[in-house]
């Protein structure tokens, strides 16, 4: 009997991946079509694989074999491949033990020049991801006890397992939803294939310019002539199929296929309609990655979207990444590559900046801004479209990058922001971010390429950055302001700063712009007199970084008529070198770096110590104020996601499913079904009765036990207490009754006819703590203080999950209103501990449940001892896929 093929095919399993050795591959299900695919596949495997996956000698695989690996029903039994090229060269498979369990077998193999690339553990994720989906969450396997690198995957990968030896066979066991282990451990995965896929676009050894020309003026010359002029230390070729002999210097070929050898890099300028030709030619010939520089692509509409996702899903199936398309290309300053693979003909300095740009009309005016305040670069990134490659891989590789200090990011967009914030929290820790993110208005959605978009408010787009640990700038030139500092000065150990000058006025700037960013002006403002000597500054400045109190200094000099300000330089610069605070100065009205206040290396460029210098006030006092906020979030602690083991995923799986059964489109989530998902993580909604008339308020009271509460449900007058809608603390039967006729004379019997009876709860602080799934963020939590006021003005903090204890601890204390909650004017002070662990549990719940696209829990009365869940509200929905999973993938374009 023929197995049942599923009608519908799980596209959205299809993923573009990435290997240990910053490769890509495809991974797909399985289709009857393969089976020419899969016998090929078997006969390039090795005898030892072969044993190893079927416990016996197994040559050739027999035609019922072939046919029940490759017609499944992707439910009860299904199956991946992996392909290069459109080769297979992995497989997995699960099968159901028994028809609606929860257990399947597992089995994988791959071929043997691909072993040890991550690929089993990379479709074993995959694998388990669908399985979860088809409500399997139990994986067994049998490996023979030789056969240590497939049980290295299965014990490496993360799941909570177990195993045991029978029969000279290991028998395991996986639990295969995600925890806090495997999380972590796709995420070092990831995070190092990403980091070697950029490293070898970096250190390309030879690059091929595909579309150059004799034309100077066309962007393949262009191309071509910053390589060369950049000084590229390895082989150089150009391919233009209408040149021959030399351009530029260098050998010219018809085409890619004619190349004497295999190429890294290829950089490419010809028409867009020409791409996919192109691609083909690379594939064979090598080639690692692509930089596009050519447009007509996304930006230019649905067509062009449509021809970059082909573009990027053809090289990501011959192993190739993507800079660009519509991109000015990248740089990489080491003197052993001196690569200018970019339309900038601007070559900075070597330094220890890494610098992102989204944009690449802005590229090379932001190359020479930073040029201009003397800051060197150790790699630069112009992505344009970002169909691939994109700030996060470049994050991914600075992070582990010796030469890259500090990170620059100019955004006009963040494709995938959950993934973002999870790289950065990570490495801001050792290294600062910067970050400029334009289309504020819009959340920084380019029309024409992204699909979705966010509905987010600013302030919840802002939040994840600080929450980040990133420094967010609103302009460009706050970005360089803020470099400058990071590069040159020691990180201030506080937020008090010492004020020395020459002027009031220019004082009075400084105070006013410290008290504005939050830094503490210490002392008497060191205003010394426009006359005051070059001595008489280097005294105060002596004595203000000996000052324990004393964290970082400002330093003010306007000079006299007909003074070059040299001495008072010298003075300046002599205190910075034998300071570790730090130190930045208005002096002479330079904007950068004065080369009276820098210290140069043997290079001569500016080095740890030089005094960067500001034309205004406001701009030096702006840029140490970031610096002070980012030192203050490294020093905090890291904080820890909790590990909530009192949760029945399960259990909450199951509700939302069988109400996404039961209405495709979704719905609101209410009554039992609402109570029993929140149980399902610690959360105690507080029991309901809903009435209609005096006699039923009467009766739920009895069984609710006094004293009660009656609230109205009208829009209009829910949770207002202060217009009627809520009477509280109604101790017996005759103040529930008068409670109730009052309720009808004031609002009429409409109102009456759907009121709430609930126990009343200890009195407390009214709270809101709420979650919803964005298009583009994914889960994101919410907290505010109640009430009409506090909900006006949108006084509410937010945070991305996962959402750590210190994460749930500073969001109580994120909204203006929070004092309330801390004993404001002698009030007692609520239980946030009890607030904080509602946080946490509803920040896992969000996280865990895609569907659950809004929740928000009103009122929560936080009383001194405990915290009570009073009314909640929720809907489910499909959704998309997320765009940071757990099974790691690439973008397609």
């Amino acid at each position: 009997m023929d197995p049942v093929i599923s009608d519908d095919y799980p596209a959205h399993w299809e993923a573009d991946v990435l290997l240990r050795d910053g490769s890509t591959a495809h991974i797909r299900p399985i289709v009857p079509a393969d089976a020419p695919r899969v016998i090929e596949f078997h006969s390039q495997l090795s005898e030892e694989t072969i044993y190893f996956r079927f416990f016996a000698p197994y040559p050739v695989l027999s035609t019922k074999d072939v046919r029940r690996f490759t017609e499944v029903d992707h439910h009860d039994r299904s199956a991946l491949v992996a392909t290069l090229g459109g080769v297979i060269v992995g497989v997995v498979r699960y099968d159901r033990l028994v028809p609606g369990g929860v257990e399947a077998e597992v089995a994988f193999v791959v071929r043997d020049d691909l072993q040890g690339m991550g690929l089993g553990s990379i479709l074993l994720e995959h694998i388990a991801g669908a399985a979860r989906e088809r409500d399997i969450h139990r994986f067994v396997a049998e490996v023979l006890p030789a056969n240590h690198r497939m049980l290295g995957v299965f014990r490496d990968v993360g799941y909570a397992s177990s195993t045991e030896v029978a029969d000279g066979v290991v028998h395991l066991v996986l639990e295969i939803e995600p925890t806090t282990s495997s999380r972590a451990v796709s995420a070092s995965r990831e995070h190092r294939a990403e980091a070697r896929s950029v490293e070898r676009l970096l250190t390309a050894r030879s690059v091929a310019v595909i579309g150059a020309s004799r034309d100077p003026a066309s962007v393949g010359s262009t191309l071509l002539r910053n390589l060369v002029a950049g000084g590229f230390t390895g082989q150089i070729y150009a391919v233009n199929p209408h040149a021959d002999g030399l351009l530029q210097g260098v050998p010219t070929y018809a085409s890619v296929a004619l190349l004497p050898e295999n190429v890294d890099l290829a950089l490419v300028a010809t028409p867009a309609d020409t791409l996919l030709t192109v691609v083909n030619d690379c594939a064979a010939k090598g080639v690692h990655a692509l930089v596009v520089v050519s447009g007509g692509f996304a930006e230019t509409g649905e067509e062009g979207r449509a021809l970059q996702g082909q573009l990027v899903q053809q090289a990501h199936a011959a192993g190739m990444r993507v800079v660009g398309p519509n991109c000015l290309g990248l740089i990489n300053t080491d003197p052993d590559i001196s690569l200018n693979a970019s339309l900038s003909s601007v070559m900075p300095a070597r330094g220890c900046v890494g610098f992102f740009s989204q944009s690449g009309a802005l590229g090379s005016a932001l190359l020479e801004a930073l040029v201009r305040r003397g800051l060197g670069v150790s790699s630069f990134v112009s992505a344009g479209n970002r169909a691939d490659v994109s700030g996060n891989d470049l994050l991914q590789y600075w992070e582990q990058d010796e030469a890259t200090d500090i990170v620059l990011l100019y955004l006009e967009s963040i494709g995938n922001p959950r993934k973002f914030s999870r790289i950065a929290r990570r490495t801001s820790r050792s290294k600062p971010i910067v970050a400029v993110k334009s289309g504020r208005s819009s959340q920084g959605i380019p029309l024409g390429h992204r699909v979705r978009s966010t509905a987010l408010p600013s302030a919840a787009v802002d939040e994840m950055f600080r929450q980040s640990g990133v420094i967010q700038v609103d302009s460009l030139a706050a970005m360089f302001d803020v470099a400058m500092v990071l590069t040159f000065q020691p990180l201030p150990a506080g937020r008090r700063v010492r004020v020395v000058g020459n002027s009031d006025a220019l004082a009075v700037l400084a105070a006013d712009a410290c008290s504005s960013h939050g830094l503490e002006v210490v002392g008497e403002l060191q205003a010394l007199g426009p006359s005051a000597s070059a001595e008489q500054f280097g005294r105060a400045l002596a004595a203000a970084v000996d000052d324990p109190d004393v964290d970082s200094v400002i330093v003010l000099f306007a000079p006299p008529l007909g003074d070059s300000g040299a001495e008072v330089a010298d003075q300046i610069s002599t205190i910075s070198r034998r300071t570790t605070k730090p130190m930045v100065a208005t002096v002479l009205a330079v904007e950068g770096m004065s080369e009276l206040l820098r210290h140069v290396n043997p290079d001569g460029l500016p080095i740890l110590g030089s005094v960067p210098t500001f034309g205004l006030v406001e701009d030096a006092v702006g840029a140490l104020a970031a610096a002070a906020d980012y030192a203050q979030w490294r020093r905090r602690p890291e904080g820890e996601v909790p590990v909530l083991v009192d949760i029945d995923r399960v259990g909450a799986r199951d509700i939302v499913d069988r109400v996404m059964d039961a209405n495709s489109d979704g719905g609101t989530l209410e009554g039992p079904d609402l109570t029993q998902l929140l149980a399902c993580y610690g959360i105690r909604l507080w029991p309901t009765a809903s009435v209609r008339t005096v006699e039923e308020a009467l009766e739920a009271a009895d069984r609710l036990r006094y004293p009660v509460v009656l609230k109205a449900n009208a829009p209009t007058l829910a949770h207002r207490i202060d217009l009627g809608g809520v009477r509280l603390d109604l101790p017996n039967e005759g103040a529930l009754r008068r409670a109730f006729d009052a309720m009808a004379d004031d609002f009429g019997p409409e109102v009456v006819e759907s009121l709430d009876v609930q126990h009343m709860a200890h009195r407390g602080v009214t709270c809101v703590v709420g979650a919803s799934e964005d298009a583009l963020f994914g889960p994101v939590v919410s907290f505010g203080v109640g009430g009409v006021v506090a909900e006006l003005v949108e006084d509410r903090g937010y945070r991305i999950p996962p959402v750590s204890d210190l994460d749930a601890y500073e969001l109580v204390r994120a909204p203006r209103a929070s004092p309330l909650l801390l004993g404001h004017r002698g009030a007692p002070a609520v239980d946030t501990h009890e607030l904080e662990d509602l946080i946490v549990r509803v920040a896992q719940l969000c996280d865990d449940l895609p569907e659950l696209v809004d929740l928000e829990l009103d009122p929560v009365v936080a009383a001194t001892i405990g915290a009570a869940v009073l009314g909640a509200t929720a809907r489910v929905a499909p959704v998309a896929l997320r765009t940071d999973t757990n099974e790691r993938r690439l973008p397609t374009g």
